[in-house]
């Protein structure tokens, strides 16, 4: 991306969503995002193959749901920019009606976002706050992509470990899917013996646009609620779990 940006985007501050492009090797990012990110991958020489990690399992995820479940409409939340192997990419290569909105709080991002996505169809992407879920379903749904009363897949990808307590928030999103629903979650955890390392990590991204909060998987998987939690060895391979567990914790659960 140039250095020489649109007005209204900072460049000073590090961005999470620039972040996560660089180390996807995107091009979407600024010297400030760099250095943070050099920061965090110094910290957790880990955190490059972890976000390339992160997003195989998402694209297994999409994939599965689309294929074998017969999933059609896709809601990902917390999306940042979109980059390689986009959640709709991956749902239309299975099903080319498959629809999905992706959302974002970051008004920069959205309107990044909209360009990048311009030609793509039954795609939308929506501006609105996880710790907001009512405004999020609502304009969701006025987007005219998702229908309420289908199954739908809601992906809270590597989102829900920037926020400080969203149990409340992420249950309200589950009342809100349709029976049949899934809901997919990966996530930063946390481990004693990488304690150092994690305070480092927190630092870098307090002086972000968001702080981190690494979770216990015990209180990762709470988000799930009374979902039916399933196994990810279904449609994942047990190397990228086994390797992403240095850094975090993924699954996907089934509303009865």
């Amino acid at each position: 991306m140039t250095e020489n940006p649109p007005a209204g985007i900072d460049i000073s501050t590090p961005n999470v969503a620039r972040i996560y492009d660089y180390m996807l090797g995107g091009k979407d990012n600024f010297a400030a995002d760099r250095e943070a990110a050099e920061q965090i991958i110094k910290a957790f020489p880990e955190s490059r193959e972890g976000v390339k990690l992160n997003r195989e399992f998402l694209g297994n995820a999409v994939r599965h749901l689309a294929d074998d479940v017969g999933i059609r409409q896709f809601v990902d939340i917390g999306a940042g920019l979109p980059t390689q192997h986009n959640v709709h990419q991956v749902a239309h290569s299975v099903n080319p009606d498959a629809r999905a909105v992706y959302v974002d709080n970051d008004p920069v991002v959205c309107v990044h976002g909209r360009a990048l996505l311009a030609n793509s169809p039954n795609v939308a992407m929506v501006e609105s706050d996880l710790r907001k879920p009512d405004e999020i379903w609502s304009r969701v749904l006025e987007t005219g992509l998702i229908n309420g009363d289908e199954p739908v897949a809601v992906l809270l990808v590597a989102v829900l470990h920037f926020l400080d307590d969203p149990y409340v928030e992420v249950a309200r999103l589950r009342e809100l899917m349709a029976p049949g629903s899934h809901l997919v979650i990966t996530h930063l955890s946390s481990k004693d013996e990488r304690s150092g390392d994690t305070e480092t990590m927190r630092q870098v991204y307090a002086r972000a646009s968001s702080g981190v909060v690494p979770r216990t998987v015990a209180d990762i998987q709470r988000f799930f609620g009374d979902f039916e939690l399933l196994d990810s060895g279904d449609f994942i391979s047990p190397r990228v779990l086994e390797r992403f567990a240095i850094l975090g914790w993924a699954g996907m659960a089934r509303k009865p």
